[in-house]
């Protein structure tokens, strides 16, 4: 099992407050110990293209089984976590129409189900499910199209949001459209649910709404005074209900804030830059949560025209006693997760609240949609949420339970696509005496007081001369390349520093262009020439003479660091043109490009998309890793690029066949020398989740070795069981490989810029028992 670079430390509390020194607080902290991808209803290995997704997610009243909504497949899903630590499938339930949410009381799971035709014929049954016998007892009809349910602690009444959603291609989503949604309260005081009765609270027509006639209630919860909170997410409102009276007893607009220090443009490639402001943007609340029964907390996600990135307390008065503001999109970058892709709508976009009391401590939970990471608050002020952690998740969580009797947290992530390489499922935490596991990495702050943002981690590379030191790359997902210095001292680790990669001295922009001749394709196909041209070089060099590559691979020597840009295109595919070559790049230690080293056009005549993955240097030679074997060569390349001679020879390297039940390619990721002619290198296939099963190192030895020779590789660590260990779904791109100077051996994966993933990175360090 590897060991996890984690960290007991905190960042300062966002927004300010005291903190107080309770033993909850200062040494327990939440880490997911399973992740159960919810495809294992419909088959066990999850051999299986059917989306099928989890969205809101509750549980028996002893804590044992979750109970789940999965849309896509018109079904609830149920799930054992006597062990919680392995989550075990009982099955599904057709529940008629397309469940919204669930929630229990009793011996009962209360599913709200939309069996609308269309935005304008509305309708929807709250079904009443036996849970232990898994069945349908009762259906009641509402008046709509339910979005949330929520039951009364004291199990005598349940509250429904009924939406009736906006149609968002007519007029451009405007409001009002009719018909108007209301709130159901259901009267569940009854031993037997066939004698509840549903009964309306109009809640239209109130002043101070923006559309008074269309209110699209969104979200309820319920205090122990019998008080709905009831969300307008469009009409940027929250309405509270008495329950027993069924009468509004206060209203009140959730407001606008402005956002300092975020980043509110979409950059192609992405660039983060936390440097803009937004003024008054309106918060349109979507999840609710009481915190006791004076103040109520808001995820801000945000629909129609706001969205403020963040969460927001209120009294019942309808003060705003805290806003998060910019705190979480700051988080987020910190950690790398801030999807930049959402910069020009709600960045990290929380979704849901939730809230339960752990060994005495009152805590938040929010979920980032956008993020994929739940955030943890002290909430023992609540007028000063005090920052705690913050916790994976597999892609879009959406609903959250806490299970306080139990020690547990459940996420539901709903974002499900084989294709992708992403599974809906379940996240599962445990409130531990222990460090907090996660994140394994996160930055230090930029001089105006943002955190270095990063991600899409490519190579690693330890420093000869510094024994905390580590370096990596960000890939081609982002424009100006950068090199990042990473302190592996501390628990989390730390970015300390990001060194931009320019082309000061015009070394790249020297780089010949050059029309490529495919040989095996016929003379009279147009696609047998490729061209890497004026306009392909431009577009690598910034005015500022920053560079935009695809830095796949580093290794720092004495004097700076030998960098592998992969190349972009394929020779003989139409569809994919040559724009960048792959080239091996040196800089100095400030990143300014002293020197660019192209391949032997008879080789880039061959070109594959899948080419140089990672670099190293030993003695005069550097060795250059390519990912997938080329023009039809049964091999993948090692190149050595010999700096006296500025000359190339190759060796070839014998990948593994693909073992994934999805089927799928097998290449190399990154490489390092071990000194005394041997190497290391990350063999993984292209496969995360479920259908992941090729993520390992190997080593070989060159000694001897004539020039085209195929290199014997022995198996040096299996890393799927070091994935698995950390209780997520194992990502596809294992793309970073260093060796420390006192043996450790640390990994990290690419979590593809947040881009349809969830955008966790592990470094985690293998300890240093791998290599004699």
């Amino acid at each position: 099992m590897g060991v996890l670079l984690a960290s007991t430390m905190m960042l300062t509390a966002c927004g300010g407050g005291s903190s107080h020194s309770s033993k909850s607080s200062e040494s327990y902290n939440f880490n997911r110990i399973a992740t159960f991808p919810v495809c294992k209803q419909i088959q066990a290995s999850c051999d299986t293209d059917t989306e099928t997704v989890a969205e809101i997610v509750t549980a028996s009243k002893d804590g044992m089984t979750l109970i789940y909504t999965d849309s896509p497949g018109n079904k609830i899903g149920f799930v054992d976590i006597t062990n919680p630590d392995s989550p075990t499938g009982l099955g599904t339930l057709e529940v008629g129409g397309e469940p919204t949410s669930v929630s229990v009381k009793g011996d009962y799971a209360l599913v709200g189900v939309n069996t609308s035709t269309d935005y304008v014929n509305v309708s929807g049954s709250l079904v009443v499910v036996d849970i232990a016998a898994r069945s349908i007892v009762t259906s009641l009809t509402l008046a709509g199209q339910p979005d949330s349910v929520a039951v009364s602690p004291d199990g005598n009444n349940a509250a429904v949001a009924i939406e009736n959603e906006r149609d968002e291609d007519l007029n451009d989503g405007a409001l009002p459209q009719l018909p108007a949604g209301t709130l159901n309260v259901v009267d569940t005081s009854d031993a037997n649910p066939a004698n509840w009765t549903v009964s309306a609270v109009d809640v239209t027509g109130l002043s101070g709404m923006l559309y008074n006639t269309d209110p699209e209630p969104e979200f309820v919860d319920i205090n122990s005074d019998n008080i709905v909170a009831l969300t307008l997410q469009e009409n940027n409102h929250v309405i509270l209900v008495d329950l027993e009276t069924g009468t509004i007893t206060s209203d009140f607009s959730a407001g606008t804030v402005d956002l300092e220090k975020v980043d509110a443009t979409e950059e192609d490639p992405a660039l983060i830059m936390q440097t803009e402001t937004l003024t008054d943007v309106p918060r349109e609340p979507d999840g609710v949560t009481w915190i006791g029964t004076e103040y109520l907390v808001t995820a801000n996600e945000g629909d129609l025209d706001g969205g403020s990135r963040g969460f927001s307390v209120f009294d019942t008065a309808g003060n705003l006693v805290y806003d998060s503001a910019s705190d979480l999109d700051h988080l987020v970058a910190r950690i790398g997760q801030y999807p930049d892709g959402r910069s020009g709508n709600k960045g990290n976009e929380p979704e849901n609240v939730e809230y339960g009391v752990f060994d005495g401590t009152p805590l938040l939970f929010v979920n980032s949609e956008r993020s994929s990471v739940v955030f943890v608050y002290d909430m023992t002020d609540p007028t000063a949420p005090v920052y705690k952690q913050v916790l994976p998740t597999a892609l879009a969580p959406e609903g959250a339970l806490a299970i306080p009797s139990r020690n547990l947290l459940v996420a539901a992530s709903e974002k499900d696509d084989r294709g992708d390489k992403v599974r809906g499922g379940l996240n599962i935490y445990q409130y531990q005496d222990a460090a907090a596991q996660y994140p394994t990495l996160e930055s230090v702050d930029r001089s105006n007081g943002t955190p270095i943002p990063w991600s899409a981690m490519s190579g690693l590379s330890s420093d000869a001369e510094d024994d905390d030191l580590l370096y990596a790359v960000e890939d081609s997902f982002y424009q100006q390349s950068r090199i990042f210095t990473i302190d592996t001292s501390s628990q989390p680790a730390k970015l300390i520093e990001e060194t931009r990669i320019m082309d000061s001295n015009d070394v790249l922009a020297s780089v010949p262009t050059v029309s490529l001749v495919d040989a095996s394709v016929d003379d009279d196909d147009a696609t047998r020439v490729s061209v890497f041209d004026e306009a392909d070089l431009a577009a690598m060099i910034n005015g500022d003479k920053s560079v935009n590559l695809d830095p796949e691979g580093v290794a720092k020597v004495g004097d700076g660091f030998w960098i592998v840009s992969e190349g972009s295109g394929t020779m003989g595919d139409a569809g994919r043109p040559i724009n960048t070559l792959n080239l091996l790049i040196k800089t100095d230690n400030d990143g300014v490009v002293e020197k660019v080293v192209t391949l032997p056009d008879t080789v880039n005549a061959m070109q594959l998309r899948f080419g140089f993955e990672g670099v190293t240097q030993y003695g005069d030679d550097v060795y250059v890793a390519f990912q997938r074997a080329w023009g039809g060569e049964p091999n993948v390349r090692i190149g050595i690029y010999d700096t006296v001679a500025e000359s190339w020879s190759f060796l070839f390297y014998p990948l593994d066949a693909a073992e994934s039940q999805n089927g799928g390619w097998v290449g190399l990721s990154d490489i390092t020398s071990l000194g005394n002619g041997e190497f290391l290198v990350v063999e993984r296939d292209n496969q995360g989740g479920p259908d992941a099963a090729i993520k390992r190192l190997y080593r070989f030895d060159v000694t001897g070795l004539a020039e085209n020779a195929v290199v014997s590789k022995t198996l040096v660590r299996d890393l799927m069981p070091d994935l698995a260990a950390q209780g997520g779904l194992t990502p596809e791109k294992i793309e970073g490989l260093a060796v420390m100077n006192n043996g450790d051996v640390l990994i990290i994966n690419d979590n593809d810029g947040v881009d349809d993933n969830s955008g966790e990175t592990q470094l985690l360090n293998l300890g240093d028992s791998l290599l004699p």
